[in-house]
């Protein structure tokens, strides 16, 4: 008999239930990925709805699309400006643009908490494919104002807030599914690598933005919408809630045991194992976050069935419920400041760039992109120690108590030249997006699937859903305050940003 190809007896290495897991994994990943794509425009192309204003004589073409542009017979608006588009075009425009973040975040905030307890409630599948749909919708109506010469700031405002109430369905319902199907074991560096699709996104919605926001930034707009949109398609045709749906193995924890899930009992009948087997330790991959009774059916050696009452058996938690688990209200004021630093990256740091280092929009948006490639590995590290220590709060605190001289660092450093800033986008991105990281991932699946919750379930949506929702209105202040401030200097936008992070570690000392 031939020996088989290496690349079979790889693919025959892993059991299906691994490929089923590295599947979701990879699906889920590239799905919530493409909401932060969707999101990453608007930071991009502020730096081409106001310019700096020039006079005529001094405008240079310097490329033939901006000579074409110029020759072409096309009637311009005549409240469009070189300062920019109208009404961002004035002396307030960084209020303005202020507002548009305040609209989308806020709508977000407020959203977010309905969202875990709808989400629950309904098919996974179906609340999400919805959400990215509306998402991809929104995101592409704010693009089509350049086409359609529209200029009313209330046009631009009511886009943002739809796009941030249906950009809610994103995040409880990723994490419930990954909960599904991931064990306990290696929980912090298994889901900081998977919590890179934040700045994966953020990463890829920057170089897409870029690439049209100085000839037509309409399709900085546009193209991410249908990303999400065809994004939307993929996770309806595949996403797969939960085992059970296809019959993958979930491993007891111990033979003929009686398990509380919820308000809903169901027995576990196990082989009869001998001692050297019992004695085995159980692979904490294969020990779900979640144990579902509903219809869950567990075939091991053939001899393993499980049987529940049902999904209606188990009754959700409350609102009130999940504020009453231990370190939930802790852990969501910490997450609210430590997201208004992140988010004030995320939405203005390309306008400081073009600021500071006199780029323009397309190389400032790209150069933005380093503070995210920063992120990726500031998750990834704080998953893996948090992991090591067993201490997710020590982590967070710790990486907090770096990131405000960090951050002092930064403003005074990047103005010295390219090379300082490249260094200090790198660091900086991996110290404010560590805790952020950590906290939306590991810590609410601990919190989520807490004993204090006795196995149900259904908890780990709402409890996902109240601390991004509380982080979320921080992410609101956060560019908000920069566009207040930032007039005065953006020495003050710093300051601030080290204020909040100073909070973010005083509010967590209780629970380090």
């Amino acid at each position: 008999m031939a020996q088989l190809p290496p690349g079979i007896r790889f693919i025959t290495s892993f059991s299906r239930d691994q490929w089923y897991r590295a599947f979701i994994f990879s699906l889920t990943f590239f799905l919530y990925a493409s909401f932060h794509l969707s999101r990453k425009p608007i930071s991009i192309v502020k730096g081409e709805l106001h310019k700096h204003c020039a006079a005529s004589h001094e405008v240079e073409v310097n490329s033939y699309k901006e000579y074409a542009a110029q020759i072409q017979p096309v009637k311009k608006a005549s409240n469009v400006s070189q300062c920019g588009w109208e009404p961002f075009d004035k002396n307030n425009y960084k209020q303005l643009l202020g507002a548009l973040d305040y609209s989308f975040l806020c709508a977000y905030a407020v959203g977010m908490y309905l969202s875990g307890i709808i989400g629950e409630r309904l098919p996974i599948r179906y609340y999400l494919t919805v959400g990215m749909l509306a998402s991809g919708l929104f995101t592409a109506m704010f693009g089509l104002g350049y086409f359609y010469n529209i200029h009313n700031l209330w046009f631009y405002i009511m886009a943002q807030i739809a796009n941030g109430l249906v950009q809610t369905t994103g995040w409880p319902s990723v994490v419930t599914c990954i909960g599904n199907w991931f064990g306990k074991g290696r929980r912090g560096l298994i889901m900081g690598i998977w919590n890179s699709h934040t700045s994966v996104g953020n990463i890829l919605g920057s170089l897409i933005a870029a690439y049209w926001v100085s000839t037509c930034w309409g399709l900085s707009f546009v193209m991410p919408g249908v990303i999400i949109a065809v994004m939307g398609i993929v996770c309806f045709l595949f996403l797969i809630e939960h085992p059970k749906d296809i019959s993958c193995s979930c491993t007891p924890s111990s033979s003929s045991k009686t398990f509380l899930n919820g308000a809903c009992r169901f027995r576990v009948q196990m082989p009869t194992l001998n001692a050297k087997e019992t004695s085995k330790p159980q692979d904490p991959e294969m020990q779900h976050l979640l144990i579902d009774s509903e219809n869950c059916s567990v075939s091991l050696n053939s001899s393993t069935v499980v049987t529940g009452e049902g999904k209606h058996g188990t009754s959700a938690i409350s609102f009130l419920g999940a504020l009453r688990i231990p370190g939930v209200i802790e852990f969501s004021f910490c997450l609210l400041f430590a997201k208004l630093v992140s988010y004030t990256f995320l939405f203005w740091l390309p306008l400081y760039i073009t600021n500071v280092e006199h780029l323009d929009a397309k190389r400032a948006g790209d150069l933005s992109t380093l503070f995210d490639v920063g992120g990726i590995f500031g998750g990834i590290l704080a998953g893996l120690i948090s992991d090591r220590l067993e201490k997710r709060a020590s982590t967070c605190g710790m990486m907090l108590l770096l990131a405000a001289p960090t951050l002092y660092m930064f403003s005074a450093v990047s103005k010295m030249g390219l090379e300082a800033t490249v260094v200090m986008l790198l660091i900086s991105g991996a110290l404010v997006n560590g805790p952020y990281a950590l906290i939306t991932t590991a810590v609410s699946a601990d919190l989520g699937t807490h004993k204090s919750l006795k196995g149900n379930a259904r908890a780990l949506s709402t409890v996902t859903a109240i601390i991004d929702g509380t982080g979320s209105v921080g992410a609101a202040l956060g560019p908000l305050l920069a566009g207040l401030i930032s007039p005065s200097g953006w020495n003050n936008v710093f300051y601030m940003l080290m204020v909040a992070d100073a909070c973010a570690l005083l509010v967590s000392l209780k629970i380090l």
